[in-house]
């Protein structure tokens, strides 16, 4: 039996073309993004929680979002236009770039839809890995079991950028 080839990250070349149903979570966070572009604050008040939990990682000229959702600015010329979105359960994963900067946003929604926190990244290289415990069959006592990584997701627009970027890697 040949061993296992590493596993493809959800936004990886594959899949060929083929369409695929986005998550309710994914269409929350698409709703978001057209809400925010298109400043309709009673959507937005409708899809986040009033108390959104917020984490920022980037140079803080780079607090877009922060300054739109929360009023402090009404109008900028950035837009957020997500190249690409993916789902991990409950968190949702979306990457652009615009105005030179890069971004990764990672959202935590609700069954309900509504989104209650937000890890902002700019100009900053994000893996996403599942974290999980393996469990060897020769043992069940819990300090011989392992804790790995999995990666799931990894930022790919980060090629973009004319120099290197730090990266972080978000476990979830």
């Amino acid at each position: 039996e040949s061993e296992r080839p590493p596993p493809d990250l959800a936004n990886g070349s594959r899949g060929g073309g083929v369409a695929r149903l986005e998550s309710p979570e994914v269409v929350v966070v698409r709703e978001l993004y057209e809400a925010i572009n298109a400043r309709d604050v009673a959507k937005l008040h409708r899809l986040l929680k009033p108390h959104l939990e917020w984490r920022f990682h980037g140079p803080p000229k780079h607090q877009h979002l922060k300054r739109l959702l929360t009023g402090e600015e009404e109008t900028i010329a950035f837009k957020f236009e997500p190249q690409e979105v993916a789902a991990f359960g409950s968190t949702v994963v979306a990457e652009g770039c615009g105005l030179g900067a890069l971004w990764v946003h990672a959202w935590t929604v609700e069954p309900e839809g509504v989104i209650t926190q937000v890890r902002e990244y700019f100009n900053t290289s994000l893996t996403v890995a599942r974290v999980g415990a393996d469990s060897p069959a020769s043992s069940s006592d819990d300090h011989d079991r392992s804790t790995h990584c999995l990666p799931v997701w990894q930022s790919r627009l980060h090629r973009r950028a004319r120099k290197s970027l730090p990266g972080l890697v978000l476990a979830i």
